[in-house]
């Protein structure tokens, strides 16, 4: 870059040349480091359990959790709006438990028996309680901005 005032290459960056999500770059950071690979709580608090397996703050923001779905483990009906934005899961059940834990939702993208693909920020949806067995789910979310 040339600087016109001198007439030489300029070594200066420009004030507003880094990103302007670096505190979201930060934040991503900090929950990766204390989440990878660590079970911790749900957010609904109703028994299951997640842990951190990806997350990817960059252009399409996105993250990956495996969920343990224990006896006694359920969630009730609820949305997972994302301010300003569309947000998208894909969960794949990967073992099913011997009784209940069934995932229901108003409104599915697709849907299979072990495959969901689904809006979590509009339809509302929920898992019902497991009786027997532990349920396990690779859970793959997404957020794109609103059109």
């Amino acid at each position: 870059m040339r600087d016109p005032a001198r007439g030489q290459a300029s070594t200066t960056l420009k004030r507003n040349s880094l990103p302007n999500d670096l505190p979201v770059i930060r934040s991503a950071l900090k929950t990766f480091a204390h989440n990878f690979l660590r079970w911790r709580e749900g957010r609904q608090h109703s028994g299951y359990e997640k842990m951190l397996l990806a997350i990817n703050p960059f252009l399409v923001p996105w993250d990956c959790y495996l969920l343990r779905y224990r006896e006694g483990a359920e969630i009730g009906e609820h949305t997972d709006p994302v301010a300003g934005k569309r947000h998208y899961r894909v969960n794949v059940v990967l073992v099913e438990a011997r009784e209940g834990g069934r995932f229901t939702c108003g409104d599915t993208i697709y849907a299979s028996r072990r495959v969901k693909f689904f809006r979590p920020d509009r339809s509302p949806h929920s898992v019902t309680r497991v009786e027997r067995g532990t349920r396990y789910v690779l859970s793959i979310g997404w957020v794109l901005k609103e059109k």
